[in-house]
């Protein structure tokens, strides 16, 4: 029997208005999931509570077994730099140092080690010592995606991380994510419009009417 990672109940938020509400997701080790729907629908900040960043209005979120927002700001500071890993559209990676050192950074914070298979599988391997203002568009995002995936994360969530990528390298790439998911008892939760993507998980929920129903 898989570990459950992520189990939220009756999630509700919304800013000047109601994004969405009554919101249940459960994702277990080893386990995909995406959730699709329209532009402004909440698909980011639904992924944001999950992941600790926003605390819902209404609702529970449990995370590798233990409630999320009744956490200390330093328990939930260790789940951000131990537990889990964020991939974002845009990279955010420092421009001043070479590709190894960005992802040395999560590595040192974590207390991992770069694994030399990772970048041979991102093909980013030849790219470690050059500066990030050096590298395209599609190299700097696969240098974040090593640099999250080699702190060693138990949950994985992704907001549009082949938004930028051209077909082959976003199929590369998510290659990369379920082959991590699975050899390290994982899982991963992304937001996406690339329906390449979504085809790949093991489940899809879809965010409208304020609103997450699982598609069939």
């Amino acid at each position: 029997m898989f570990q459950t990672l992520l189990h939220a109940t009756e999630i509700s938020h919304g800013f000047d208005t109601t994004l969405f509400e009554n919101v249940d997701l459960t994702l277990h080790e080893r386990e995909s999931a995406a959730i699709v729907g329209r532009s402004g629908s909440g698909k980011s900040t639904l992924l944001h509570i999950f992941s600790t960043f926003i605390e819902p209005n209404k609702g529970k979120v449990t995370l590798f077994g233990k409630e999320l927002y009744t956490q200390s700001t330093s328990a939930i500071e260790m789940i951000r730099r131990y537990e889990i890993g964020i991939i974002f559209q845009f990279h955010y990676l420092f421009k001043g140092m070479s590709a190894m050192e960005n992802i040395e950074v999560a590595t040192i914070l974590s207390g991992e080690e770069v694994d030399p298979r990772l970048l041979e599988k991102l093909e980013i391997a030849d790219v470690m010592e050059q500066k990030i203002g050096e590298l395209s568009g599609g190299q700097q995002q696969r240098v974040s995606i090593a640099r999250v995936l080699s702190k060693k994360p138990r949950m994985i969530f992704a907001d549009e991380p082949t938004g930028n990528l051209d077909t082959e390298t976003a199929t590369l790439v998510m290659d990369v994510l379920m082959d991590y998911i699975h050899t390290h008892d994982a899982a991963l939760l992304l937001v996406t419009h690339d329906e390449s993507l979504v085809e790949r998980c093991d489940s899809v929920y879809r965010l409208e009417e304020r609103r997450l129903k699982e598609q069939l």
